[in-house]
């Protein structure tokens, strides 16, 4: 089976039922646990749990033993759990592979294997790991991939290693999560995290999570919000398998409020009390907003998922829900009056205003309303109610469109021109301040600026003309002594025209030679346009190829005498010190090698000593004479 259907609407039970005739078969009950039966792989450790925990659930009547291997856990807990017996086994990609590997689990006896959440598993770079998993199952075996979304390597993978397989979709796939209520919120730049707090405090759902892109935000925000007195917990990759699902219990048993997790949480997690979900940060993704979403409105429950946008982020934003089919309802985030009005709508609606009183309330309300008036008692109840409550946030005002808010039109205006220009190093930046300081006027006061060569013109509202004149006085000189002169008229600006372009031709003539050092030849004299051109490939023989000339030796005169070159076959007999009985004239006989110079090498210089002690053992006649 190759199934789709929308997040929260019973994919693990569907696809428990849908391997159970497989398992069973025409029994009650199963087997006494050996060798796995079933294999279910999912994407990330909170999925695989929370999978095992709805199949024990699911397979309680029928004795089924439902065994777990993910990553974080210890090894030899899962190996000792599996060497006892299990029937259906629950995994992730990752730690599946190693067990396989290490032959702690055997395989042979597979009947039915299920990828759920399939898409995220490709995403995250388990393929090759899924392949080796499905090549090492037996070939008789029912294939099983469920998925909120079907992408092409999700057909690509069914095709492969599917047979026969039957092509499930929803009704409601093509069209938005009827549960769910998605609405996008303009902030400013600045109030990003401001308007998460208050889009809390305006729903105040009994459990929340804001999903963020990177775990340092996922830091940050923690730690905001418990400085703000929520009851929060984090989720991302860098925590222990331990202090994760600490988090997620806290969530369920009521002990925290509000999670900030990462996109690991947003595959298949399933909190009762979820009703809202803040994109405190855009995903990258249509696919991943709509897992992220879908952690509510499951199973029929009513979810409100928010999208926090600033300006710069709308044009994504627009781009995500459009490319999920989704509908969004824009506005601004709420104000901080907002939400002291929906703390108070809360309050009057409670439930506690329609229980009757006990005689131990009412002595007690009739001692308050004989020290103090009514209206006393109220204002002090609304005190204490609002001292429990976290503070909402101010914002700042942003467009309901969410972008910046275009410059109104400049209206009448009068042009100066000021002296200096492009050859005076004038520019707007410079002009802007200068003329703000000396004419005692704003920026919104001052319009266009337009630097030419060796003028500029500036465009200042008509309104603030008469205070600018004022401010400059009569001399009509800026900084720097530069005159400034009132226009009848705008200045007919027109632009500078664009060099023409004047290609270069390669066949005029060879390229002119660079500069040579002073010290070599003088180059050859430019050949004129008649002479032939140079082809540089009529060389038979490459460069890099030819053998490289020797250097000649070159024979210095001394005092402008030549210098007579030693005639060839002549060999000049050795002037050193004789050794004992050798001639006086020639190559000395039997003694040392003549020293031809100084070496500054280690090894030069020991066989130079070497050679040295051995001739004066020569010398004086030693026992050992040099060889």
């Amino acid at each position: 089976m190759l199934v789709s259907a929308q997040t929260g609407s019973g994919k693990t039970v569907g696809f428990g039922l849908a391997i159970a005739p497989t398992l069973l078969g025409a029994d009650a009950k199963f087997p006494k646990a050996e060798n796995p039966l079933a294999l279910v792989v999912a994407p990330t450790r909170e999925l695989a749990l929370q999978v095992k925990r709805e199949l024990a659930w699911l397979y309680a009547n029928a004795g089924a033993v439902v065994a777990s291997c993910v990553g974080g856990m210890d090894m030899r807990d899962e190996r000792r759990a599996l060497a006892r017996g299990a029937h259906i086994v629950v995994a992730t990609p990752g730690r599946l592979r190693d067990h396989i590997m290490r032959g702690s689990l055997v395989m042979d006896g597979l009947r039915a294997v299920v990828l759920d959440e399939a898409d995220e598993m490709l995403d995250l770079g388990f393929r090759e790991d899924l392949e080796f998993i499905l090549g090492e199952a037996p070939e008789e075996r029912r294939t099983l991939l469920f998925s909120a979304t079907v992408p092409r390597s999700i057909v690509t993978l069914a095709k492969r290693y599917q047979k026969d397989a039957v092509r499930v979709v929803t009704t409601s796939e093509n069209s938005q999560h009827s549960d769910i209520e998605y609405r996008a919120m303009s902030v400013s730049p600045r109030d990003s995290e401001n308007a998460i707090i208050n889009v809390l405090r305006y729903y105040e759902a009994p459990n929340a999570l804001v999903f963020c892109n990177t775990r340092a935000m996922v830091n940050r925000l923690t730690t905001r919000f418990s400085n703000r007195g929520f009851s929060v917990v984090a989720l991302s990759g860098e925590l222990s398998q331990n202090e994760r699902t600490h988090a997620l219990q806290a969530m369920r048993d009521g002990r925290a409020r509000v999670c900030v997790a990462t996109d690991v949480a947003a595959r298949g997690i399933d909190l009762p009390n979820l009703e809202l979900v803040i994109h405190a940060d855009l995903p990258t993704n249509s696919e991943t907003m709509l897992h992220r979403s879908g952690r509510t409105g499951r199973a029929g429950r009513k979810g409100v998922s928010v999208l926090i946008v600033p300006p710069k982020a709308r044009r994504k934003a627009e781009s995500l829900l459009r490319g999920g089919k989704l509908k969004a309802q824009w506005g601004e985030a709420p104000s901080a009056e907002a939400v002291v009005k929906r703390d108070e709508e809360r309050m009057l609606a409670d439930p506690i205003w329609e229980q009757p009183l006990t005689d131990a309330e009412k002595a007690s309300a009739k001692k308050l309303t004989d020290l103090h008036d009514v209206e006393k008692i109220a204002a002090t109840y609304l005190r204490l109610f609002n001292s429990r409550q976290s503070a909402p946030e101010e914002l700042s005002p942003v467009g309901a469109a969410g972008a910046p808010q275009p410059r109104a039109a400049f209206g009448p205006s009068v042009w100066f021109s000021v002296a200096g220009g492009r050859a005076q190093d004038a520019e707007p930046r410079r002009l802007l301040p200068m003329l703000c300081k000396v004419g005692n006027l704003t920026k919104e006061d001052i319009g266009a600026i337009r630097v030419q060569q060796d003028l500029s013109y500036v465009e200042i509202r008509k309104a603030s003309v008469a205070q600018f004149l004022t401010s400059v006085g009569k001399s009509m000189t800026v900084e720097d002594g530069a005159k400034l002169v009132q226009l009848d008229k705008a200045p007919d600006i027109a632009k500078s025209p664009r060099p023409a372009f004047v290609p270069k031709d390669r066949d005029s003539g060879p390229k002119p030679r660079k500069p040579r050092h002073k010290n070599r030849a003088a180059p050859p004299a430019e050949k004129t346009n008649d002479a032939a051109p140079i082809d540089w490939n009529d060389d038979p023989i490459p460069r890099h190829k030819k053998p490289k000339k020797l250097a000649q030796p070159v024979h210095k005169a001394k005092n402008n005498k030549p210098e007579h070159k030693r005639p060839e076959g002549v060999v000049t007999p050795y002037k050193g010190k004789r050794s004992a009985g050798a001639p006086k004239s020639g190559p000395q006989q039997g003694g040392l090698a003549p020293k031809v110079g100084k070496s500054s090498s280690k090894k030069n210089r020991a066989r130079a000593k070497i050679a040295a002690s051995l001739k004066a053992q020569a010398r004086k006649g030693g026992k050992n004479p040099p060889k």
